[in-house]
């Protein structure tokens, strides 16, 4: 067993599933609350993590994700949506938030550095027929798209190892886990004291 698995939140483990025949197969990991959804009232944080648990550190995004989805259960103005990329389509999301966290790994960090600081939108919106966003990116969509932006942004970046093409952690993204979560937790209760 692998003894990196023990940190993994028990959303991103494979969970055993049925088929028709009634045998057990393991399914990968499903976001519980998919990007676009209608919410009936607007976050107060919203959490939008994004990665590929199939490319090591790169998915960072979704276990912090799935981390704060257990972390924050019982705070009714936090949501989280965890994809695999940012697009166009989240730009709703992001303007109907009060404040919002973007979560991502990055690749010109020092590799274990966790970093938290304001985002704002960039001074050109994208085109329309782009297909994946940054943060700053898809802050200028949302205002653009429905004149409208959270009153916090920022962005929490786990620095990147390896990008290959296995599941798991390296050791320096492993070691930076807690940390991320630490300053992800403090974030959002700051957020919520001042909203």
């Amino acid at each position: 067993m692998d003894p990196r698995s023990e940190f993994i939140p028990q959303g991103l483990k494979p969970q055993p599933s049925l088929d028709e025949c009634g045998t057990a197969e393991a399914v990968p990991f499903q976001n519980a609350n998919p990007p676009t959804a209608v919410y009936s009232t607007p976050a107060r944080c919203l959490i939008l993590a994004c990665g590929n648990t199939l490319r090591e550190d790169d998915g960072v995004g979704p276990w912090l994700a799935a981390w704060a989805e257990e972390r924050f259960r019982a705070e009714p103005g936090v949501r989280v949506v965890s994809v695999h990329q940012w697009t166009p389509e989240l730009a709703e999301d992001v303007a109907g938030a009060e404040s919002v966290i973007f979560v991502d790994c990055a690749m010109n960090s020092k590799a274990g550095s966790v970093s938290l600081m304001a985002v704002d939108p960039c001074g050109n919106t994208p085109a329309v027929a782009t297909h994946h966003l940054d943060a700053s990116q898809l802050l200028s969509l949302s205002k653009e798209l429905y004149g409208a932006i959270p009153h916090a942004s920022l962005q929490l970046t786990l620095g990147v190892e390896s990008l290959e093409l296995r599941e798991g952690f390296s050791e320096a993204a492993q070691a930076a886990l807690p940390a991320a979560c630490a300053e992800l937790e403090k974030a959002v209760f700051e957020i919520l004291a001042g909203s």
